[in-house]
């Protein structure tokens, strides 16, 4: 008698639907936006539908990321923020994704659980700040990347790492950026309030920080007042006198109601600014750098009394100002500004390109605080 060998269980099924797939042929077929915008979506999900039995082909991966390289930008936008959350994407397409322009990669790099710390150390080395930036606030960001932020040394990537706060930091690396904080006034805040703090990293910041974030410190750590007026004192023996942005005068406003009405008659443009300062007009180019750039004057005058001259050169790329000519703008402004404001990090800040959208968003992220204004 023969033995009756039973039959292995079937696989699910992986096939889609017939009508599915002719749809998305005729939709191929047109140039139509809508229905390249339908095509791209009716894949995603015919993808997504295949992962949940078992595991989408290679082949529909292949077709998924040859439809998404050719869309337009508009569709990658919403097919990115389709997929910032979803673990069943291609992972080939989501770094495809998170490499593309800002707007399109932010969504994607700021969730997408498919992004390994591999993936996010090449962004680093090959995107632009903004990406950099939003790599730096990934929440949950892992040590290795946190390593590699602090180590290329951006100002406002390094920033924007000291505001993220689920971040997770190394003593070592942590230490480093408390230290840069004394000439990069703008981590001093988010550092005061980082889960990362110490109370011997506190006492050294405390030594550079303004008045608000001493208290904070203070109300955050209890450490000995002893040691605190120590480290007080050693911060007012080292620190030379600065000059102190000008409060509201007479000719504070005059300057104002001047910028006012250049601006309204359409006669505010950034040559403009360059011939304010060589008409020894200092308070006319600051109003005239806030009201072009629509930053506020407080801002401005920080960035003119500040340890670094790399807002004020941000402020002024934002404004359409020539990155060339900044270098004899600077010379100009601390002829009229007591030499202010400083720059010990000498011409690194020149190097890389930035488009004005981009230098204005990195202004406003290293001038966010006043609390971390030098004292």
């Amino acid at each position: 008698m023969s033995t009756v060998v039973p039959l292995a269980p079937e696989k699910p099924s992986q096939a889609v639907p017939l009508a599915g797939l002719n749809q998305l042929l005729d939709l191929a077929k047109s140039r139509s936006p809508d229905d390249q915008h339908r095509l791209l979506m009716g894949v995603a999900g015919l993808y997504e539908s295949a992962a949940g039995h078992g595991g989408a082909p290679e082949a529909l991966a292949d077709i998924f990321i040859a439809l998404t390289r050719s869309a337009e930008r508009e569709i990658r936008q919403v097919l990115a923020q389709r997929l910032a959350k979803a673990e069943w994407a291609p992972a080939a397409l989501v770094r495809m994704l998170a490499a593309d322009e800002i707007q399109i990669a932010r969504p994607v790099i700021a969730a997408s659980p498919l992004l390994l710390d591999d993936d996010l150390l090449q962004l680093l080395a090959d995107c632009s700040i903004e990406h950099q930036i939003q790599v730096a606030l990934r929440p949950d960001l892992g040590a290795a990347v946190a390593r590699a932020i602090i180590a290329g040394g951006d100002p406002a990537v390094m920033t924007a790492l000291a505001t993220n706060r689920s971040a997770r930091i190394e003593d070592a690396s942590f230490t480093v950026l408390v230290n840069r904080s004394r000439q990069l006034a703008a981590l001093r805040a988010p550092l005061t309030r980082h889960p990362s703090l110490n109370e011997d990293l506190a006492l050294v910041l405390y030594q550079w920080v303004g008045e608000a974030l001493r208290q904070a410190i203070s109300d955050r750590f209890t450490i000995d007042p002893a040691c605190l007026s120590e480290a007080a004192q050693s911060a007012a023996s080292d620190t030379a006198v600065a000059w102190e942005a000008p409060s509201a005068s007479a000719a504070d406003e005059s300057d104002a109601r001047l910028v006012a009405k250049l601006n309204a008659a359409g006669q505010l443009r950034p040559a403009y600014l360059i011939r304010a300062l060589r008409e020894e007009k200092l308070g006319v180019f600051a109003h005239g750098l806030a009201v072009l750039g629509r930053f506020e004057v407080a801002q401005i005058h920080r960035a003119l009394t500040g340890d670094t001259a790399r807002p004020l050169f941000l402020a002024c790329i934002a404004v359409g100002l020539d990155r060339a000519a900044f270098p004899a703008l600077l010379t100009e402004i601390r002829k009229l500004n007591k030499g202010f404001p400083r720059d010990p990090d000498s011409s690194a800040w020149r190097l890389a390109e930035r488009s004005a959208d981009q230098a204005a968003y990195e202004f406003r992220l290293l001038m966010a605080d006043i609390d971390a204004a030098s004292v």
